[in-house]
């Protein structure tokens, strides 16, 4: 049986702290972000010990429209430079790209002539020869790299066990466990991390968790996860993120025992930026239509376009679930 590794009070110099509030919570305004906004984020994340900070996805500007969206939908050498200078702290910067949208080949530049330091594939599970290729195009060119699993809820035991051997074989430096649906409780969120990190240990790679709030459990499962050797954790602000949101950041770094992490930065931020935010109309965070969809194990599209409508009828949205399950 899987021993946790340490107990409440130990310190894990393993563990490392991604804030994912500008990616995961660009979903939920569009990434239309003020360079004040994301200027005072990282200098709150790196007063509060946080050891990466996610500054949001290098889309295509083929597929998306750039004005459609803020421009952390595509994160820019030039505007990240613009918040960062040369990133003189011991925070690192981190981008996400989708498998299939994004232009890796022409938007990447080595990492000896960027500022960011890892970029983070996201994929779904039947695109992980495509996320391998990704992944040894980017450590090629200097960077870290980790591999998010998307909706690993709905993957079957024999995918996921082909998955992990593909990537434990592969260059990648973190392989993510995510809860996309917000579906997992810790038990079962305990068990995938202990297949997780099996695989980390045989190929000697770190594992990571992003969770989903849609039944109240992102901080619960993330640290259960934790508890058993799960080093990369992924958390934001209040946590904002789409629809449920996330992990809190100010939950995860009031319950981390090393010193080096410190409630000062993120609270000061929460005042100062996150309330306005929320009292502008930007919306996030778990609602019922969200429990809904996470005890189903769905995607929740259906979930926030509910929350846009601005609905309440929760028995009628729950039947008509249940009628297209």
């Amino acid at each position: 049986m899987a021993q946790r590794k340490g107990n409440l009070m130990t310190v894990r110099k393993d563990v490392k702290v991604l804030d994912a509030t500008i990616r995961d919570g660009g979903l939920c305004n569009n990434f239309e972000f003020t360079d004040e906004f994301v200027t005072e984020l990282y200098k709150s994340n790196i007063k509060s010990g946080v050891d990466y900070m996610e500054f949001g996805y290098r889309a295509s500007k083929k597929l998306f429209d750039t004005e459609k969206f803020g421009k952390w939908k595509f994160c820019d050498e030039a505007d990240i430079r613009k918040i960062v200078g040369e990133n003189v702290s011991d925070m690192k910067i981190a981008v996400m790209a989708d498998v299939g949208r994004c232009d890796y080949k022409e938007d990447f530049i080595p990492k000896s002539e960027s500022v960011i330091d890892m970029v983070r594939v996201a994929c779904y599970i039947h695109q992980i020869p495509a996320a391998v290729e990704m992944i040894e195009y980017f450590h090629n060119l200097g960077y870290e790299t980790t591999c998010n699993i998307m909706a690993v809820s709905q993957a079957n035991n024999d995918q996921l066990e082909d998955a992990l051997e593909m990537l434990g074989e592969s260059s990648v430096d973190v392989i993510y466990l995510v809860d996309s649906y917000g579906s997992l409780y810790p038990e079962n969120a305990g068990s995938l991390a202990k297949k997780y990190l099996e695989a980390g240990e045989k190929h000697d790679k770190a594992i990571g968790f992003h969770a989903h709030n849609n039944q109240n459990l992102a901080f619960a499962n993330t640290i259960e996860t934790m508890s058993y050797g799960v080093s990369y954790l992924d958390a934001t602000a209040m946590a904002m993120g789409r629809g449920a949101g996330n992990c809190a950041m100010e939950l995860l770094l009031g319950f981390l025992k090393n010193p080096k992490y410190n409630l000062y930065g993120i609270l000061t931020f929460i005042e100062n930026y996150m309330l306005p935010l929320k009292a502008s109309g930007v919306v996030w965070g778990y609602d019922i239509q969200y429990m809904l969809t996470g005890q189903l194990n769905r995607h929740p599209r259906e979930a926030m376009a509910f929350t846009a409508e601005e609905r309440n009828d929760y028995c009628e949205f729950y039947k008509s679930l249940l009628d297209n399950f």
